[in-house]
């Protein structure tokens, strides 16, 4: 299964606006370059490194949420930084992928939480619970483009480019949904 990156956005401090942008570069170990997580900041910096250095959404999810709760929600307003169409996200956590060139690990679900709701002033919490997209650690960097081809990594590829595998493999952090 191929997806597709549709849209890259970036935000240069905790609840700043999202900016989009055609092309980012992502930092193996960091995240994305200008983002607020890489640069140390955001609502969530005190959380592990590696859950929130890259965070990705479904477009068509999106979609569903906006029509769903009546509002004019739209990717970039989700704060989230790659949205994507044509990849089940969720199947892509305890797993390596790649968007591009760049080999990511996908280390949970990433459900909205009330600050998403504060900046936006729609209740998203319940709607977007299950369709919130998941957070990946970057372990190849490279340039994020819209565009990008989106695929799962096999672990001999990962393991090819110097990701660790077997016993040192990451562990994804399992996130309970609501019901």
């Amino acid at each position: 299964m191929t997806g597709r990156v549709l849209e890259v956005w970036t935000a240069p401090a905790a609840a700043a606006p999202m900016q989009r942008t055609s092309s980012v570069e992502a930092v193996a170990g960091v995240g994305l370059a200008g983002d607020r997580y890489a640069l140390g900041g955001g609502t969530w910096a005190s959380y592990p490194l590696q859950e929130k250095q890259v965070t990705l959404i479904d477009a068509d999810e999106v979609a569903a949420v906006a029509v769903e709760a009546g509002v004019p929600l739209t990717p970039g307003l989700t704060r989230r930084n790659v949205v994507t169409r044509g990849i089940a996200l969720p199947s892509l956590v305890g797993q390596y992928f790649a968007v591009g060139d760049v080999l990511l690990f996908g280390t949970k679900r990433c459900p909205p939480c009330t600050h998403l709701e504060r900046l936006t002033g729609w209740r998203l919490v319940k709607a977007l619970a299950a369709r919130g997209g998941v957070n990946a650690a970057v372990f190849v960097g490279g340039p994020v483009r819209e565009g990008d081809a989106v695929r799962l990594v096999p672990d001999a590829e990962a393991a090819d480019r110097g990701a660790p595998v077997g016993a040192d493999r990451p562990v994804p952090r399992i996130v309970a949904l609501p019901d």
